[in-house]
């Protein structure tokens, strides 16, 4: 077993991102992956994404996992930490491989949409509670995770159970739900994901993976009913946008910047529907690609958690993040500078509603007129 760097006490950074990362093969042109003859290499992770949207809007992140000591090993840990992220922490297994995965060309929605995951008894696989340095995990003021990495192996989710554990001085623990039931057909997913979600501080899931994992439909408030726990609770609705739903009003977690629970427990009972401390309608958006757009609005909704900005403009640095993966191809793309993510999150509602992203708007001018539709 062997590290990619040094093994000193780790330095605290702004977020720390722990799950696999695969290296991922993109088709050179539309069709089955029985007729596409050539594919283009890139990389693929929920968490390592994040930290690497992350690290582009200029905050300071790491990256925590395994890799194999292999060449798709080698290219994951040199294109992350080319994004600036620290990958000092990843560890090298010489007995498993590196995870890989391909897939078609088209949105992952149609029906005609492929991928082959070759991740089984993979270098991730392994990662442990009894394994994982856990200093460097914890040297973070948001620790970000997602349900990914609870499917993996059962050491996996032990990992995952143990960081989001209520216990004082944690750091802020950020939840994905990231369901993906293709991962779960031997074991009891959907229930694993709600108990790991109510351990965490923030949760991200949409309204169809909460239907399709917990039979949750109708208004947000009903999710938040069944997930009361997590001091900010954020329902993606698609093209329609996103709610947020917070503790009180005058609560660290909606005031200011990021405070975790440690350990302090959620009352479950609430007297009243739950009322949402925010919403966001989506952004008018020519699509190029949807991968990584889920990842993207967490990174701009961390993003502005750590700045400590109000909840609505979280929500809206969300958007805007998710809007500059959906207008350029890959998973990862670069995120419009803070000052005009500042300016247009800034906007008023009528201004926002007539806001029209299309791919390069992210290098507009920044002293364009703040009603520009395309670029």
């Amino acid at each position: 077993m062997t590290v990619t760097g040094p093994r000193n006490a780790p330095d605290v950074v702004d977020v720390v991102a722990l799950g696999e990362s695969m290296v991922t093969f993109l088709p050179s042109r539309p069709g089955r992956l029985a007729d596409v003859p050539s594919f283009d290499r890139g990389i693929g992770g929920a968490e390592s994404n994040v930290a690497c949207v992350l690290a582009a809007a200029g905050h300071t992140t790491r990256w925590i996992s395994r890799v194999g000591v292999d060449g798709f090993g080698d290219h994951l840990v040199d294109t992350i930490g080319g994004y600036g992220v620290d990958v000092s922490y990843v560890r090298r297994d010489p007995a498993r491989p590196t995870g890989i995965y391909f897939r078609t060309a088209g949105d992952r929605a149609g029906d005609a949409h492929e991928v082959a995951y070759y991740r089984a008894g993979s270098a991730a696989s392994a990662m442990s509670a009894a394994d994982a340095d856990l200093d460097a995990v914890h040297a973070g003021r948001v620790l970000h995770l997602s349900g990914i990495t609870a499917a993996l192996s059962a050491d996996c989710l032990s990992l995952m159970r143990r960081l989001t554990a209520p216990r004082p001085g944690r750091p802020l623990v950020s939840f994905d739900v990231n369901h993906r039931p293709g991962l779960w057909r031997d074991g009891p997913g959907p229930e694993v994901l709600l108990e790991l979600a109510r351990g965490a501080d923030i949760v991200f899931v949409g309204e169809d993976e909460a239907e399709s994992a917990w039979g949750i439909d109708g208004d947000p408030a009903s999710l938040r009913e069944a997930l009361p726990e997590p001091d900010i609770l954020v329902v993606k609705q698609g093209a329609r946008g996103a709610v947020a739903f917070g503790p009180a009003a005058d609560s660290p977690a909606t005031r200011g910047g990021p405070t975790a629970r440690g350990g302090t427990p959620a009352t479950p009972g609430r007297a009243t529907r739950p009322r949402p401390a925010a919403t966001a309608p989506a952004l008018a958006v020519d699509v190029v690609a949807t991968t990584g757009a889920g990842d993207a609005f967490a990174a701009g909704f961390l993003s502005a958690t750590l700045r400590g900005l109000p909840v609505r403009e979280r929500l809206r640095h969300g958007h805007l993040t998710a809007a500059a993966a959906l207008t350029a191809p890959g998973d990862l793309a670069a995120p419009p500078a803070r000052a005009l993510a500042d300016r247009l999150a800034a906007l008023d509602d009528t201004a926002w509603g007539r806001l029209r992203l299309g791919p390069g708007w992210t290098q507009a001018d920044e002293g364009a007129d703040e009603e520009v539709r395309t670029p």
